[in-house]
């Protein structure tokens, strides 16, 4: 009679990794059950796959990608790369032209030009053609070292959609972003976004379907099967009429994405929509590309989870203007405090202290230049004596400049630093950190990684005191040279949540791009257990 013991953590890590999921509960929350468990033990994640959106269809726009694994994970085998996806046309799908127009290549003519460039090394793999299960050439922005960012650089109209998968050493962490620069027309400005994790529901507050907007949601599935994707539209009356284009039933083929133009999917123009994004079949990663004809444009990611009370942090101090969209989901109306969370303290905007969310519709309210030249995170909580909290989604557009200079950028709710979090692509200057600490101080630790040209690393721990925020240019590394990569690590202390601004003056125009930067999921909670897990083997 031989004896197998089952590995309950290896089992859970596998399964965390196989799926996208972080935690199994909610981060500090023990593990419950009549058997007696243990608390949970983090372990370091065994793969991640990132999805990074097609950078822009524009002539003048030039894309840098960055990726970094801010340090190893346990293990010595193990790779991180980026490959192209196909371009598939929504037409096909019964749905909203791509965002190339009617022009757009279907799924059969769109599987990569031989000729596309894949960045400054040519064939290195941001182009090169498309196959069935996957794409061929070169990975893309492989890593051959934790700690040290690769990047890369594209001005092809045609780049592809990416999707990758880290694993071994380089999979806690992995983080990439591509930031994206276009010189002149609608959108110019800076566009920038961290690729994010495959998943089958996203909240997209902040979106627009208004004739000066051209927004776009890009679909793309990581997997070898295909996913189905449902996109619903909300307005400040509740969900939106169908226009050319249902929304229901989007078929997004393995390796593949699809773009989708939010406008021909409502009846008439709408200013303030939020969009939800559910697969019903498989795994997709979504973003929102915004491109105003006035205003620039940039990325949109998808808000946290619907939470009673959110943050959204790095709002800059020199914004000329804060435009907060909320939706309530449920059944049930959402009464809200809105708080500043500035350098000082908490400050409530003045005429806008409370919120009153209807269910199911969408709230907005113009705090114009609420900053006043002090950087700050809009703190929503739920209202005292409003009963049972229900769930909320929001985000922020924010425009610096004025009058004919002017550029956007969105601020989406987003969770807590847990761990840790990492922002790519930092220079020597036009890079912001914000830090903010809604309730009990908190003590955090930055580190600027090796930099794309050498290095080494440096490390300063920062106190961001409860009820505030803190922003700062983050250190660089030590003789660094290049872009390099900024890690925050939680120490102690209450939550604390985190965004990076990137900032790049254009032709007397302040073009600027933020990321929120959620707790990168690099370790996973496995529960400990006082049972005996074994099971018998009859030989």
């Amino acid at each position: 009679m031989n004896r197998t013991v089952l590995g309950l953590g290896g089992t859970v890590v596998a399964l965390a990794a196989v799926t996208g999921l972080a935690t199994l509960w909610a981060p500090g929350e023990a593990a419950q059950s009549s058997g007696g468990a243990t608390k949970p033990a983090y372990k370091p994640v065994e793969r991640t796959t990132l999805v990074c959106p097609q950078p822009s269809t524009s002539d003048v726009a030039e894309t840098t990608y960055t990726a970094v694994t801010p340090k190893g994970g346990p293990g010595k085998k193990g790779s991180a790369s980026l490959r192209p996806a196909a371009l598939v046309d929504p037409e096909q799908q019964g749905s909203g032209a791509g965002e190339g127009g009617k022009d757009s290549k279907g799924d059969k003519d769109s599987k990569g030009d031989k000729d596309s460039k894949g960045g400054k090394n040519g064939d290195s793999g941001a182009g090169g053609e498309q196959q069935d299960g996957g794409a061929a050439g070169k990975p893309f922005l492989p890593l051959s070292t934790p700690g040290t960012p690769v990047t890369d650089d594209t001005s092809d109209p045609k780049a592809p959609a990416l999707t990758g998968t880290a694993d071994g050493p380089f999979a806690p962490g992995w983080t990439v972003q591509q930031t994206t620069t276009i010189g002149a027309g609608a959108g110019r400005g800076l566009h920038g976004t961290s690729c994010t994790a495959p998943d089958t529901s996203f909240w997209f507050p902040g979106a627009s379907t208004a004739a000066d907007r051209q927004d776009y949601v890009h679909l793309t599935n990581p997997d070898s099967d295909s996913a189905v994707v449902d996109l619903e539209l909300y307005g400040k009356d509740g969900k939106l009429k169908s226009g050319q284009g249902s929304g229901e039933g989007i078929t997004v083929p393995a390796h593949s994405t699809v773009p989708v133009l939010l406008s021909t999917l409502t009846a008439e123009p709408v200013t303030n929509v939020t969009l939800h994004v559910t697969a019903r079949s498989g795994r997709v990663g979504a973003q929102v590309h915004a491109s105003d004809t006035e205003l620039g444009g940039d990325w949109l990611p998808p808000a946290a989870a619907p939470t009673p009370g959110v943050v959204l942090p790095g709002i800059p101090k020199d914004a000329t203007s804060v435009r907060l969209a909320v939706f309530a989901p449920g059944g049930h109306d959402a009464d809200l405090k809105v708080k500043l969370a500035g350098r000082s303290g908490l400050i409530s905007p003045a005429g806008h202290e409370t919120l009153h969310v209807k269910a199911g519709m969408v709230t907005t309210v113009d705090l114009k230049d609420l900053t006043r030249g002090e950087a700050g995170s809009l703190v929503l909580s739920p209202a005292e004596g409003g009963g049972k909290a229900p769930g909320i989604v929001a985000a922020a557009r924010v425009l610096r400049g004025k009058g004919g200079k002017q550029e956007s950028a969105f601020v989406p709710a987003t969770a807590a630093v847990r761990k840790q979090a990492t922002a790519a692509d930092n220079g020597s200057s036009g890079s912001t950190l914000s830090l903010t600490a809604p309730e009990a101080g908190a003590t955090v630790r930055v580190t600027a990684s090796a930099g794309s040209g050498g290095g080494s690393p440096k490390s300063t721990t920062v106190t961001v005191k409860g009820r505030t925020t803190k922003a700062f240019t983050p250190p660089g590394p030590s003789g660094g040279k290049g872009t390099y990569a900024v890690t925050v690590e939680h120490l102690s202390g209450g939550p604390v949540y985190a965004a990076r601004m990137l900032e790049r003056e254009q032709s007397g125009l302040p073009a600027f791009t933020i990321q929120t930067l959620p707790d990168d999921g690099s370790t996973v909670a496995v529960p400990g257990s006082s049972q005996d897990l074994s099971v018998l083997n009859d030989d």
